[in-house]
């Protein structure tokens, strides 16, 4: 069972295991340094469909299909899929897995939606209320810009703090396993808002849940960074990686080199016009999942802290003038079931 440690944290007595997990990417991912992560990626942005909304569903049908057949799992042996994207009423989960037939919560947490998923699976698999399940999320370029910016006919110009949307996917299955990775521990988010207004500074907006959560992990588990082998946040890019240093450096945390973005992972900021870095549901997720999860899985690393972060906006709110409010949502990840900085 599951037992609550400080004031937000809570660690899993029996690990959730990660058997497998899948990435899926498009043209920009595959001219990226994480190219070779991919278990599919896709030149065609459309997908083969007729809208890039159909396309981003077909992302996280692709992700899951091939996640199960990783794990020689059917769709039937899933218990429940826990999915949501950046989309209005979270479309891109809904219609991408609607085929499968497997029971479904759909969750919104913007970019932090891979760590959410992750802290919900986790939470139902060691409550006992299902035995299999599927954490999932997807962004498209597409269509988070015509969503929440303008559409790209209208060419407008990006400013160096804008971030690039990763067109990609990531699913990862759990069930109470002895094949590493494990899910170790959890610590869910609280809003937070600096007061950032400009839905081109996601980094920014973001940081300062990061910070938050991360630094009420340190407390209640009394750990360092420099226990981990690597802190990787979700998606703050350039500004919010440096902000994020500077605001836990007040409460005297030095992340130092411990720490790394996936928004900084998926794209070569010197080759490609990503500005920023990356950004979406499906940088984070297919970083994770494509990455970093394997390397877990050999060994390579032993313990790691998954930071999503996501801001809680919507069009509406945006032009109403209202600040951008954030979450971040921790997942401790290991190779160990058990040992290692938290006994």
């Amino acid at each position: 069972m599951a037992h609550r440690i400080g004031a937000h944290s809570i660690l899993f007595d029996h690990p959730l295991s990660i058997p497998a997990s899948a990435a899926v990417g498009s043209k920009k991912e595959s001219e990226g340094p994480l190219a070779q992560a991919f278990d599919v990626i896709n030149l065609d942005s459309y997908f083969g469909q007729k809208s890039w909304e159909k396309a981003e569903s077909e992302l996280q049908t692709i992700a899951v299909n091939t996640a199960l057949q990783k794990a020689g799992w059917k769709n039937t042996d899933v218990d429940c899929v826990f999915a949501g994207d950046l989309l209005n009423q979270c479309i891109g989960s809904t219609y991408g897995l609607r085929a499968l037939g497997i029971p479904f919560v759909g969750l919104f947490g913007a970019c932090s939606t891979m760590a959410e998923s992750l802290c919900v699976a986790s939470t139902f698999l060691d409550a006992g209320a299902i035995q299999k399940g599927v954490a999932c999320t997807s962004s498209h370029f597409c269509t988070a810009e015509r969503q929440f910016r303008y559409p790209l006919e209208y060419g407008g110009q990006r400013p160096p703090t804008a971030q690039w949307t990763a067109t990609a996917s990531g699913a990862a299955l759990l069930e109470m396993g002895e094949t590493p990775p494990f899910v170790r521990g959890i610590t869910v988010g609280t809003i937070e808002d600096l007061g950032i207004t400009d839905a081109n500074n996601m980094g920014a907006a973001m940081a300062p849940a990061a910070a938050a959560t991360i630094g009420r992990f340190f407390q209640d588990t009394k750990t360092k960074p420099e226990q981990f082998d690597l802190i990787l946040t979700g998606d703050l890019g350039k500004v919010g990686s440096a902000l994020l240093h500077d605001l836990l450096l007040r409460d005297k945390i030095d992340l130092g080199d411990r720490h790394n973005d996936c928004g900084l992972l998926l794209y070569d900021s010197e080759k490609q016009d990503v500005h920023a870095g990356g950004s979406g549901c499906g940088c984070a997720a297919s970083v994770l999942c494509g990455h970093i999860l394997p390397q877990l899985r050999n060994g390579t690393l032993s313990h790691v802290l998954f930071i999503a972060t996501g801001a809680l906006m919507s069009p509406t709110v945006v032009q109403q003038g209202e600040s951008i409010a954030s979450i971040a949502h921790l997942v401790y990840l290991s190779n160990l079931k058990e040992g290692g900085p938290i006994a």
